[in-house]
C-alpha cells in the first residue's frame, strides 16, 4: 500500500536545476509526443478557447414513460441500474479543466501528484452497466441506410427533417416514441423501447458532437433484448469517453461528449475541487453511485470558471487525492457485478463500435492500493491507423478483450516509487497555466528591446563597415517596429484561438 511518506506532499516533482517558471514540461517528450497540438500549449502561450460545450442530452429523459412490459426489456437489454440516472447536472468549467490534464496518448489524466484514470470498475459502480461481457462492435444488417433500419426496427420511417445521413433527431424519437398506449401490441412495445434505448445511449454514453441526434447505426444492437444484454456496454461507454477527451484536448476544439456524469463524478469521488456537499440524510445504499451526487446537496460551493479549477490542479497534491473512494460500498454492490470490478485491473483494449481504446490500469496502481512503478511504454494504436486495415486491428482487439481475465496487473511489493517519481517529472506536463501572468513575461521582453534599442543608438557608425551599418539598420528597424505593439500576437489571425465551431473564443490572459 503506498504511503503518504512515499507519495506525499512532495509529489510535484522538479528536476534540479530546471527552470519550471519558463518549461512546465515534458522535458522528454517521448510519453507526451502529441504536445505540440495539446490544448495546454495554447494556454501557455496566452490563448484560452473558454469552457467547453458539454454534449449530454439528459434533461428530457424524465418525459419518457416507460411502461411495466417496457422496463422489463430495458432491463433485459443491461441498462436496469443506468436508466435510474437520468438528468445530470453539468459542471462545464471542472470537466474543461479535467480535459486540460487528459492525455489521450496514454488515456490517463497527468497530475501533479501522477497519473489517474476511469478505470473499469468505477464504470461498473457509477453506472451500473456491464463491464464484462461481449464487446459493442457494430451488428451485421441486410441494409445499413437508415430508412430500411428505421422502418424494421421502430416501425416507422423519420421524415428528411427528421434525419441527417446516418443520424436521427433526439426529438424525433422522443416526439415519436415516448408515450406508449398499455393496451399496444408486441411489435409496438418492442419498437417503442428500442426507441427508448436508443434515446437513452445517445444522449449520454454515446452523445456526439454534432448536436442533438443520434448514430442510427446503434439501433440494430437493440434488435434482439436478450441478446442485448450480454454486450459489455460499460466497456463501451468507457471506450467512447476515451475517445472523445482525447479530441476534446485538441486546442481547436470546442465541445465535448460522452457520458459526461460518469467524468464529473470521478472527479467528485477522487478529489475535493468542486465537489459538492451530500446532504447529511443522504441514502447511502443509492446504486448506481452517480444517484449519491444526485442527492439533496447542501452548502453547494460556488462554481468556479476555468482558470480558478486549473490554478487548484495544479497545486493538487497525492495527500489531497482520494485514491479508494470505493472502499465502503461493498454492502451496495449488486451480486451481478461483484465478480467482474476485477477487470478495472485488467490491461486490455476496450472498443465500441469502430473505436478501439487502451485501458491502462498499469500507470494508475495506487487507485487499487497498490505501489506505483515506472509503466511501460503504451503500444500505439493510432499510430497504425492508415497503415493497418481497419478489420485487423478490430479482430486483434477483439482477441484482446477475450483474454481480459488473464490481463490483470500483479503488484509488486519491491518496487521504489521514487524511481516513478523521478521518472514522471521528465514525462509529464506539470502544470497548465502560467505561475507568472503574461503580463509580466511581456513587460519584461519590452524592457529588454527597449534597452538594446538605446544601446544601439550609442553605437557610432564612424569605424563601421557599410555592410555592418546595413545591419545595424536592419536590427534598428526590428526593433522600433516591435515596439510599435508589443502586445499583438501575430501567429493566430487578430489574436484569437481558432476552433472548428463557429463559436467565437476570447483571448484572455491566463
Amino acid at each position: 500500500m503506498p504511503t503518504e511518506s512515499s507519495l506525499g506532499e512532495d509529489a510535484v516533482i522538479v528536476a534540479s536545476g530546471d527552470p519550471i517558471a519558463d518549461d512546465p514540461g515534458p522535458i522528454d517528450p517521448y510519453v507526451l509526443y502529441d504536445q505540440e497540438d495539446h490544448v495546454s500549449s495554447a494556454v501557455w502561450e496566452g490563448l484560452e478557447r473558454g469552457a467547453l460545450r458539454c454534449h449530454e442530452h439528459t434533461s428530457k429523459l424524465e418525459e419518457w414513460r416507460l411502461t411495466p412490459k417496457q422496463i422489463e426489456l430495458v432491463e433485459k437489454a443491461g441498462f436496469k441500474y443506468f436508466r435510474k440516472i437520468e438528468a445530470f447536472s453539468l459542471d462545464n468549467q471542472l470537466i474543461s479543466a479535467l480535459v486540460e490534464r487528459w492525455r489521450k496518448e496514454t488515456n490517463t489524466f497527468h497530475l501533479p501528484c501522477g497519473e489517474m484514470t476511469i478505470t473499469l470498475d468505477e464504470v461498473a459502480l457509477n453506472l451500473g452497466l456491464a463491464i464484462d461481457g461481449v464487446p459493442v462492435v457494430e451488428a451485421e444488417v441486410e441494409d445499413s441506410n437508415t430508412v430500411p433500419i428505421c422502418e424494421k426496427l421502430l416501425g416507422k420511417i423519420p421524415s428528411s427533417m427528421d434525419r441527417r445521413g446516418g443520424f436521427l433527431k433526439l426529438s424525433w424519437l422522443k416526439d415519436s416514441f415516448s408515450q406508449l398506449p398499455e393496451d399496444a401490441p408486441v411489435e409496438q412495445l418492442e419498437s417503442c423501447t428500442r426507441a427508448y434505448l436508443l434515446y437513452l445511449v445517445g444522449s449520454t454514453i454515446f452523445s456526439t458532437t454534432s448536436g442533438n441526434t443520434v448514430p442510427v447505426m446503434y439501433l440494430p444492437l437493440f434488435a434482439d433484448f436478450e441478446k442485448a444484454g450480454k454486450y459489455a456496454w460499460g466497456a463501451a461507454a468507457l471506450a467512447f469517453l476515451y475517445r472523445a477527451l482525447g479530441n476534446a484536448t485538441n486546442k481547436s476544439q470546442s465541445t465535448i461528449s460522452g457520458c459526461l456524469t460518469l467524468l464529473q463524478c470521478w472527479s467528485y469521488w477522487h478529489i475535493n475541487i468542486g465537489r459538492p456537499k451530500l446532504n447529511q440524510e443522504h441514502h447511502s445504499d443509492v446504486f448506481p453511485l452517480a444517484l449519491r451526487w444526485k442527492q439533496k446537496l447542501s452548502g453547494l460551493r460556488a462554481k468556479c470558471d476555468v482558470v480558478q479549477y486549473r490554478k487548484q490542479l495544479d497545486c493538487l497534491q497525492s495527500s489531497e487525492v482520494v485514491w479508494q473512494p470505493y472502499e465502503n460500498v461493498e454492502s451496495t454492490i449488486p451480486e451481478e457485478f461483484k465478480d467482474s470490478l476485477i477487470l478495472g485491473k485488467s490491461k486490455t483494449t476496450l472498443i465500441c463500435l469502430d473505436k478501439v481504446e487502451r485501458h491502462l490500469p498499469d500507470r494508475c496502481l495506487r487507485q487499487f492500493g497498490m505501489h506505483q512503478p515506472i509503466p511501460e511504454e503504451v503500444l500505439r494504436i493510432r499510430g497504425h491507423e492508415g497503415e493497418v486495415e481497419p478489420s485487423k486491428i478490430m479482430r486483434s482487439s477483439c482477441a484482446e478483450w477475450a483474454r481480459r481475465r488473464d490481463l490483470i496487473v500483479e503488484e509488486d511489493d519491491a518496487i521504489d516509487e521514487n524511481d516513478y517519481k523521478r521518472w514522471y517529472s521528465k514525462i509529464t506536463r506539470r502544470y497548465i497555466g502560467r505561475h507568472t501572468p503574461m503580463e509580466s513575461s511581456f513587460r519584461l521582453a519590452v524592457t529588454a528591446l527597449t534597452k538594446m534599442q538605446e544601446l544601439g543608438k550609442t553605437l557610432s557608425r564612424d569605424n563601421m563597415t557599410l555592410a555592418n551599418q546595413r545591419a545595424l539598420d536592419n536590427i534598428m528597424n526590428t526593433l522600433t517596429e516591435s515596439l510599435k505593439n508589443p502586445f499583438v500576437s501575430t501567429k493566430f489571425t487578430k489574436g484569437k484561438l481558432p476552433t472548428r465551431s463557429a463559436k467565437k473564443q476570447k483571448l484572455i490572459e491566463a
